[in-house]
């Protein structure tokens, strides 16, 4: 019997793979041309074209070369370096940076994110259009800029290497296609204000973050600011202790507005508006515009926007009443990202959470109803004949499997990506984050919840969905903190080489796609392929510190 996880299609992935193999060999080799590439893929792409007319004997090879120069053409486009840059001292520079993206320095007295040069001094007039990350000290009295705003600054240039250890701030920085550090110096004043829109979101961001706040502040300010951080993903409200517990027991990603957040307020928003019975395309219109102003009133982070991709590419298959096919939205997410945002390719975030959605979609769900379809409770009496314990005990049996079966086809994908970025091993993780993320979820219900009850003025409804929630995080920082004291729950490693960490990441990748394929045939090795090549690579390609 088929499962119904299996045979989902993604016609997609065809082009995606080769155009991300083709970013993946620019950056390898070095490639800065574009034009000969482009011409290329002209060419390809047009006998792709004459095949599908006559003869689909070349064409699928046609189309698969021509994403792939379309790639390696689109990563000199988006990432041009100035590279006699390379070889220059650090200068001081008087820049005009328009704000893309605030970070949380640690200090109110600082400001850091990342920005692109609009404006500069004559002698330097070819960096405009050159992005950097900035780390400056604020006007006396000044609020760190807003996204959209322009900012005069003065600091100490430097330009980031071209191949940084991905694991390093540097990799980050180049991973979303930054080129320049801007550090030791001063924000001037700010040169044009950000964008009304922006403002109105920032004004928005600051009431949610008090809401949040209400009632629990003044007793349980470490609580506020979990809720904070789980809700508006204000990483900087967590304590230095919260921070490293997170990170040893391996569910940092609780706090990053992605999949998990995106896709439960998603469904709390769908869920609202049928209490008002509006029709199914108005109803999808006005949540996906909602959803994209939580999404701009977090900061718009990339895992944040590639989250609301999937979401609404979900939400449209149900509106047409076709199958909801994740799989294939999942897909047409990563294709519609890594046309308009190549770069995003090669950041930590985006490849954690599309290896662990893949993940999750290929192993986990058809893993569940394998084990569902192998064993189930009283299968053979009719279930009217069911006594209430019986019935109790095959509802905890149907939601335990796909839970286990989930965690089980995660942690692979998580333990290899946690050595690559954070040199630590964490084993502990599948049981911590089994026992997490259902509390995650149920956190997330609360703050939406709490933030409904703020935009309509009930303030007694914030202050109990505030408690609710704060209940919830006291349990799981409770969970986190017994799961670090575990014996080997974490373990600070790394990687023989540089190349084990993606070599291993894509050959897991290809099992789980093969698996899927062939429906995880017994004969084709089943579900074990996945976890060797995950055993090998930590038995063979870690370091243990």
């Amino acid at each position: 019997m088929p499962h119904r996880s299996l045979g989902h299609r993604a016609p997609l992935l065809w082009l995606v793979l080769p155009f991300i193999a083709g970013l993946v060999l620019a950056k390898v080799t070095g490639n800065r041309l574009i034009v000969p590439p482009l011409l290329l893929a002209l060419a390809t792409g047009g006998l792709a074209l004459w095949s599908s007319r006559r003869s689909f004997r070349f064409w699928a090879p046609a189309v698969g070369l021509t994403l792939l120069l379309a790639g390696l053409a689109s990563h000199p486009l988006h990432r041009v370096r100035l590279d006699a840059w390379d070889a220059l001292p650090p200068r001081e520079a008087h820049l005009l940076v328009r704000v893309e993206r605030g970070f949380a320095p640690g200090d109110a007295r600082r400001a850091a994110g990342l920005g692109t040069i609009v404006g500069t001094d004559l002698h330097l007039r070819e960096l405009v259009g050159q992005r950097l990350y900035f780390s400056l000290q604020l006007p006396a009295s000044q609020a760190p800029p807003i996204r959209g705003a322009v900012v005069d600054t003065l600091g100490v240039l430097v330009a980031l290497p071209e191949h940084p250890p991905l694991e390093t701030f540097d990799g980050f920085l180049v991973g979303a296609g930054m080129t320049f550090r801007l550090t030791r110096g001063r924000i001037l004043g700010e040169a044009r204000p950000a964008p009304a829109l922006q403002q109105a979101y920032a004004r928005l961001a600051a009431f949610f973050s008090a809401v949040l706040g209400r009632g629990i502040e003044e007793k349980r300010p470490p609580l506020a600011g979990l809720l904070r951080a789980m809700m508006l993903g204000a990483t900087r409200e967590l304590s230095e202790e919260q921070h490293a517990l997170f990170m040893q027991s391996g569910t940092m990603h609780l706090f990053a507005i992605s999949g998990l957040n995106i896709g439960v307020i998603a469904g709390a928003l769908q869920a609202l508006l049928l209490l008002v019975r509006l029709p199914a395309w108005p109803r999808f219109l006005i949540g996906a515009a909602l959803l994209w102003v939580f999404v701009e009133t977090t900061g718009a982070s990339a895992s944040a926007v590639r989250a609301f991709a999937m979401a609404v590419f979900v939400q449209v298959a149900l509106v047409l009443r076709q199958p909801a096919n994740v799989l294939a939205a999942l897909v047409l997410s990563a294709f519609v990202v890594v046309l308009v945002s190549p770069l995003q390719v090669f950041s930590a975030s985006f490849l954690m959470s599309y290896t662990i959605v893949a993940a999750l979609l290929t192993f986990g769900l058809p893993l569940s109803e394998a084990w569902l379809e192998r064993w189930s409770p009283w299968r053979d009496l009719p279930r009217p004949a069911w006594r209430p314990w019986q019935r109790l005990v095959a509802t905890a049996w149907r939601l335990t499997v796909p839970a286990i079966a989930i965690g089980l086809a995660t942690t692979p994908v998580s333990l290899l990506t946690g050595v690559q970025y954070f040199q630590l091993l964490t084993p502990g993780s599948l049981l911590t984050n089994l026992l997490l993320i259902p509390g995650a979820m149920i956190v997330t219900v609360g703050g939406f919840a709490s933030l409904v009850c703020g935009l309509a003025g009930f303030d007694g409804g914030v202050v109990l969905c505030n408690h609710a929630a704060a209940l919830v995080l006291w349990l799981i920082e409770q969970v986190v903190r017994l799961s670090v004291e575990w014996p080997g729950a974490f373990v600070p490693a790394r990687f023989v080489a540089g190349w084990v960490g993606p070599v291993s990441l894509t050959v897991l990748l290809g099992t789980l796609f093969a698996g899927y394929a062939t429906n995880w045939s017994a004969n084709r090795g089943g579900w074990w392929p996945p976890v060797v090549v995950v055993g090998l690579t930590l038995l063979f390609g870690l370091e243990y510190r």
